[in-house]
């Protein structure tokens, strides 16, 4: 299979050194996820990665290419969860992303799913857990000190970074728990100071049921000064009781659309029709709907722009269980808009499984992949297009573990072709992830001591 390991651990070993194809092993729940992005960045030849290790604390390692040398994982910060031994299970809501300023500054946002009301007033949504946090290198380049910068409101989660050609930074996230509305807020001076939080999709009430109208963005860069962003509808619904428990269901509906040109403050949708800010629901289905998908859930759109600035977006859809607090897995689907409507691709082979897109040309998609199979051997491939996105063909198997399967991120910013995506393995039994970086030579090697050096920060 090409570059791909097999499902045994890759090992080289000479008289002084053993390598292996992971390059820590303290990664903690769902350590990465596309939605936090960017958790990977490529610079000056050197890749920056951050994932969630021990008690949900962000963890930050580097790559440096032309000398092959690994640095870290170093932990960046203390997240306000993970430490609770009263909670049985790991909330993942406050895994890190990054971005590197034009100064060299590197900012991770981490640690918050909501906020709690002990921490004040939340204008714009309801609390959870959590404090949403932002720290940044002490020197530029360095990840082996960090400090806190106070600047940001503590309610938010899913935090997603964008830095524009001009400098300008640009922090998305959902400002509180289910029923929040997404925002952003932009710097002008590298970080050190925000504006305030401002609202593009807007949760209400909905009258013809007990429930809330709420959402699930993913934005990336467009073209020169604008943003896109590819959504899904989640229902927040008061009460769904399943084994006589009352249970929160992830139902999560529909594709959506919209650009954002952070130079005129002007947002619209796929045909250039203007849309009023925050989004309600009525609006979207109205102006924004790429697809309908009754009787079917949602997760995790990702996006990008052909050439030509046309849209591709992919979604995971898969079968709605009723009575079930999950779907069925979930198929990874692509739909793009041809100049006036939005086309779905039909039976395109695709496989069961999250991750990211990326648009070489009209012709030339690729779709890169977590997945398992019925042996429940666990793989990350790349996924290739050459017709548009009509058909998908396997074309690079990037890993492969036996009775495992992967946590992805999103495609590293600006990647280095050796370092393209970030994975932990989830494997039955244990309880901290090997972390792998790959690219278009399989897994980035590591020195054996170097990747287990980290002392378990946590009591088994």
């Amino acid at each position: 299979m090409g570059c791909a390991t097999t499902s045994q651990e890759i090992k080289t070993s000479t008289a002084e050194h053993e390598k292996v194809d992971y390059f820590a092993d303290n990664g903690f729940g769902n350590a990465v996820a596309v939605v936090q992005h960017p958790a990977g960045i490529y610079h000056k030849g050197v890749t920056y990665v951050c994932y969630q290790g021990p008690l949900e604390d962000p963890y930050v390692a580097s790559y440096h290419h032309e000398t092959k040398e690994w640095k870290g994982p170093f932990k960046a910060g203390v997240s306000e969860m993970g430490k609770d031994s009263t909670r049985d299970k790991i909330d993942n809501h406050g895994k890190p992303s990054m971005l590197i300023d034009d100064a060299g500054t590197i900012h991770i946002a981490f640690g918050g799913h909501g906020g709690m009301s002990i921490q004040g007033d939340n204008p714009l949504g309801n609390y959870h857990y959590g404090k949403n946090m932002h720290i940044v290198s002490k020197k530029p380049l360095d990840i082996s000190s960090w400090e806190i910068s106070e600047n940001i409101p503590p309610f938010g989660t899913y935090n997603q970074w964008i830095k524009m050609d001009n400098g300008d930074i640009y922090l998305f996230y959902r400002h509180g728990a289910h029923r929040s509305n997404w925002v952003y807020q932009k710097s002008t001076d590298e970080g050190r100071t925000f504006g305030q939080p401002v609202s593009f999709l807007k949760h209400k009430r909905r009258d013809d049921q007990p429930a809330v109208d709420s959402w699930y963005p993913w934005i990336a860069k467009g073209k020169g000064s604008e943003l896109i962003v590819v959504f899904d509808y989640h229902i927040c619904t008061d009460s769904n009781v399943i084994a006589g428990k009352n249970m929160h269901l992830p139902k999560r509906y529909n594709v959506y659309y919209m650009v954002f040109d952070t130079q005129t403050g002007i947002w619209k949708n796929a045909k250039g029709e203007l849309l009023d800010i925050p989004l309600t629901r009525e609006l979207a289905d109205e102006k924004a709907l790429v697809a309908q998908t009754e009787g079917s859930w949602t997760f995790q759109g990702v996006i990008d722009l052909d050439p030509e600035g046309k849209p591709h977006i992919g979604m995971t859809i898969g079968e709605e269980i009723e009575g079930s607090r999950r779907s069925a897995a979930k198929t990874m689907c692509h739909f793009k808009f041809d100049g006036s409507e939005w086309v779905a691709s039909k039976n395109t082979g695709l496989p069961k499984g999250n991750g990211d897109i990326e648009v070489k040309s009209a012709d030339e998609i690729h779709f890169y992949i977590e997945a398992q199979d019925e042996n429940d051997l666990g793989e990350v491939a790349r996924w290739t297009s050459t017709n548009g996105g009509e058909t998908f063909q396997k074309t690079k198997v990037l890993l492969q573990k036996s009775k495992s399967n992967f946590a992805i991120s999103a495609l590293i910013e600006n990647p280095h072709p050796d370092a393209q995506i970030i994975v932990a393995q989830h494997k039955p039994g244990t309880r901290f992830k090997k972390m792998f970086l790959l690219g278009e030579n399989g897994p980035v090697m590591r020195d054996k001591k170097e990747a287990q050096r980290l002392k378990i920060e946590e009591k088994e």
